[in-house]
């Protein structure tokens, strides 16, 4: 009886749901632990099974439920590093559903959107619409593989896109695959376009307030890239990508507005004379370039997938409550609205200006040809819309960059940054990207090759990882599907690259958004 009573006092009560720590940092990444030979994943609970309780008696075996439950609340048995509440990817935890759809819509549509007219004047209608088709179902597919490689081994959260590529391809093969594309490439050629996109749509913003009678002397092109990097800067400032869900909300909301009201006064004005929908034909190789090129194009308008374990890292997660289910949540909703804002805008614009379509997209569009026919102030508020979108899609797309930084720095010297070498950081990274665009003015105009080159990450790499991960059955049609997928989208990384080079070297296709005066 004695016995009996000390036992039921170190029955363990109810604990409430805390978030997940992780295992390591991406200073020391650690390979996911095997899985059994039955195929089934170890989790600290697995030995209390049914089985193993039938000779213990009534007292022990309510003590061991109770324990069970409590690891189940409690989440996965890792070790806390504290450099993860330190950087700004992992340093907040209480994103929701409502959030991963707020980030997922600011990172899924922008300014890329604009160009896909102009891809579809290069594929026409038939080939238009099933690339575009194609491209949204598989893209959302490899989503819901990030999405579910977040947590694959009990105990581990893969926090940012790097980490997942080294668990699936290796320390060292991993970090070359994935660093370049995700964090310099995505982040810092975003950030470079936004810079030059925004400055430029703030320059005619600026032009259609004033009017054609304005005495002022305006700044130059050079001068709005300033300011515009300059508000980029100030809003940088917050800590981490929880604390911008906000601007996240604000760039979602501009993004479908301005994409609806450009597709929405194109439609409804006169086409220009003259259209044709007939693909545009020259010499038959440069047409099968300019088509490589235009699928580039839209390959480059499907983005933000090297965001998703990034978002994914700010949510609470427990055996019992998963950071995948609100992940998922938020992603279907966000990509819901993507495909209303993308579909609407290529083949609305498409229909509206045909071959007709300027190499700068259908905003382009609308102001090359109905910039007298529309009234100043509806102009006027769908580029402001445009600037306040490019302001907003430039936190989220920077934050990558800014974690990489930081952890940098903590790692070196084992304490977080101080507010000073946050903002010096920030500060560095924003006008490290204005004098690229400075430099590289024409940087807007390589989406057909910029496509080609980030394509992997959000058409590849997630198939790859999900056979290495996963690891289904050998010679199945899980394993076949993935792999066919994996290599197709390597082979049309390169054949969208080339495209795109091809198009720069012969001109062929510019794709400035505007051009400066």
């Amino acid at each position: 009886m004695e016995e009996r009573g000390e036992t039921e006092l170190i029955s363990i009560p109810a604990t409430p749901r805390v978030s997940t720590p992780e295992i390591l940092t991406p200073s020391g990444q650690r390979s996911p632990r095997a899985a059994s030979k039955e195929g089934k994943s170890w989790t600290p609970t697995s030995f209390i099974s049914p089985r193993f309780l039938s000779p213990i008696g009534t007292p022990m075996k309510r003590v061991l439920i109770n324990m069970k439950g409590y690891l189940e609340e409690v989440g996965h048995l890792t070790k806390l590093n504290p450099q993860d509440a330190w950087l700004p990817i992992t340093e907040s935890r209480n994103g929701n559903a409502h959030y991963a759809a707020f980030h997922n819509l600011n990172a899924g549509v922008g300014f890329q959107a604009l160009v896909l007219p102009v891809a579809f004047a290069y594929l026409g209608w038939s080939w238009g619409i099933l690339s575009l088709t194609i491209a949204y179902c598989w893209q959302l597919y490899t989503l819901w593989i990030l999405v579910q490689l977040h947590e694959a081994v009990p105990g581990k959260r893969y926090n940012r896109y790097v980490e997942l590529a080294q668990a699936a391809f290796g320390e060292r093969l991993g970090v070359w695959l994935a660093l370049f594309p995700t964090v310099y490439l995505s982040a810092g050629r975003t950030a470079t376009a936004l810079i030059l996109i925004g400055g430029e749509t703030m320059k005619l913003f600026f032009q259609i307030v004033c009017g054609p009678t304005c005495t002022s002397n305006p700044l130059t092109t050079v001068e709005w890239y300033l300011v515009f990097t300059s508000l980029s800067i100030v809003l940088s400032q917050l800590p981490n990508l929880n604390s911008i869900a906000g601007l996240s909300l604000i760039g979602a909301v501009t993004a479908i507005t301005y994409s609806t009201m450009v597709w929405v006064l194109s439609v409804s004005q006169q086409r220009p004379p003259s259209i044709s929908y007939e693909p545009l034909s020259l010499a038959s190789s440069s047409s099968l370039f300019l088509a490589l090129n235009a699928l580039g194009i839209v390959a480059f308008s499907f983005r933000g997938h090297n965001l998703a374990l990034e978002i994914q890292a700010t949510m609470p997660s427990t055996f019992k409550h998963p950071a995948r289910v609100p992940m998922w949540k938020g992603a279907k909703v966000a990509y819901f609205f993507i495909a209303m804002c993308l579909f609407p805008i290529a083949i609305g614009g498409f229909w509206a200006y045909g071959n007709q379509m300027p190499p700068g997209g259908i905003l382009t569009a609308l102001y090359a040809f109905h910039s007298h026919d529309i009234s100043r102030g509806i102009l006027a508020l769908a580029f402001l819309l445009v600037v306040f979108n490019c302001l907003s899609s430039f936190q989220i797309y920077s934050m990558p960059a800014f974690d990489s930084f930081e952890a940098g720095y903590t790692s070196r010297t084992n304490r977080p940054c101080s507010i000073w070498v946050r903002s010096g950081f920030r500060v560095f990274y924003g006008f490290v990207s204005f004098f690229i665009g400075v430099a590289l003015p024409f940087l807007s105009s390589l989406a057909g090759l910029l496509g080609g080159l980030t394509l992997p990450v959000t058409f590849a790499y997630p198939c790859f990882m999900w056979v290495l991960i996963k690891q289904p059955t050998k010679y199945s049609f899980n394993w076949y599907f993935n792999w066919i997928l994996g290599w197709l989208g390597v082979g049309f990384s390169l054949a969208f690259s080339i495209g795109g080079i091809w198009s720069i070297v012969n001109d062929g296709l510019k794709l400035k958004f505007f051009k400066p005066n």
